[in-house]
């Protein structure tokens, strides 16, 4: 499309806050969106600066992130990763508000229910400064998880929702929030059908990288605090991922640092089958995604590309705040409360014959970067 002639009438400052890695994957849709809209719209123009708070701050966690994806690079990084929740997300609240203090802008953008979110979302309100949440409305009921209490405390301050799905629209307007809310699609879903594209040409290298060929094994990832942080459920965990890789079908498992180092303190049984590897890129994850034979996650990310790509999942937590993926058990979800490695193998051969489409038209980012210029300039 043409770039548009004329004088520019509105031009809007945005701060973008984010510090883990699925949030740099859906600021990555976001941020390409912004970008075109600048190119071809003289009517707005936004000014995006993004505060990475350090959340995640291991190389492998991150910068490749922002390299692989062609995010632009942060205008800030607070490097306030590590710690337990309220002190983490008591000094990102501290920083965060010293940097909106600063810069003014006319609207702050969160993603998602980390630590990051939470802060971002509350130094803007405080400051009464609009805040716009990507993946509003999302619920797992299950209060115990940090991540369900930032996500409804985020919504409950914002002024601008971006639900995926029409489940968030139902769950927001069940608390009594009846405004500001758009159903956008889901921007994750954008991503995978615009780097599926590119990973294409990596995918031979990534899989002769460990040695393996499409569907002959099995991709886990485990990093959620109540999985890890609980020896039992992570025994549990690993003692049925010991029971399914053999040699002709292993488990393969981008190991977390943080599930890395409990696995050690928890004197957890890896076998050798279940090949613990570095985390790995948003590409080299795509293809390991798109290849694997059914994926073993507690990821809710992973579970839902694992529903774009067509891919069996088995999503090893009590509950889901994705209920749409378990539709025709493309997804099921099994409690590490209990021994899991006798259940494991009725599993495995599972081929949903339907896939459902709840997640929009990949078009999410540029429906949020419209809605974003027409809420500040109306």
């Amino acid at each position: 499309m043409a770039k548009c002639k004329g004088p520019i009438n509105t031009i809007l400052s945005l701060c973008t806050i984010v510090g883990a890695r699925p949030q740099f994957v859906k600021a990555a849709a976001v941020s390409r969106a912004i970008a075109e809209s600048n190119r071809i719209s003289n009517h707005c123009r936004i000014k995006e600066k993004i505060i990475h708070t350090g959340q995640h701050y291991d190389d492998n966690m991150s910068r490749v992130f922002f390299e692989e994806l062609n995010v632009p690079e942060p205008y800030l990084n607070l490097g306030l990763g590590g710690g337990i929740h309220g002190a983490q997300t008591g000094r990102m609240l501290e920083q965060i508000e010293q940097v909106l203090l600063r810069e003014k802008p006319d609207m702050c953008m969160v993603y998602g229910d980390t630590n990051s979110t939470l802060a971002g979302a509350l130094a803007a309100a405080k400051l009464h400064i609009p805040v716009a949440h990507v993946e509003a409305g999302l619920r797992s009921y299950d209060k115990q998880m940090p991540e369900e209490i930032n996500r409804v405390l985020t919504d409950h301050v914002s002024h601008i929702l971006f639900c995926p799905t029409e489940t968030g629209v139902k769950n927001l307007e069940l608390e009594g929030i009846r405004t500001g809310i758009y159903l956008v699609g889901d921007v994750m879903y954008d991503c995978a059908l615009f780097y599926t594209k590119r990973s294409i040409s990596i995918e031979p290298s990534v899989l002769r990288q460990f040695g393996l060929k499409p569907k002959s094994f099995f991709l886990a990832t485990i990093h959620r605090s109540e999985n890890t942080d609980n020896p039992i459920r992570l025994g549990n965990i690993f003692d049925g991922l010991n029971s399914i890789a053999t040699a002709r079908r292993p488990v393969i498992l981008p190991i977390h640092p943080r599930t890395a180092k409990l696995l050690k303190m928890h004197h957890v049984k890896v076998e050798e089958h279940v090949r613990l590897v570095d985390p790995a890129s948003y590409l080299e994850m795509i293809v390991l995604e798109r290849n694997a034979r059914l994926i073993l996650t507690d990821s809710g990310g992973v579970q839902k590309e694992a529903f774009f790509f067509k891919v069996p999942c088995i999503t090893l937590r009590d509950v889901t705040e994705w209920p749409e993926t378990l539709q025709n058990q493309a997804n099921v979800l099994l409690s590490p409360t209990g021994p899991v490695a006798g259940t494991l193998p009725s599993f495995l051969e599972r081929t949903p014959s339907t896939w459902p489409t709840p997640f929009g038209h990949g078009n999410a980012s540029e429906i949020i970067v419209r809605i974003f210029c027409e809420a500040l300039t109306a």
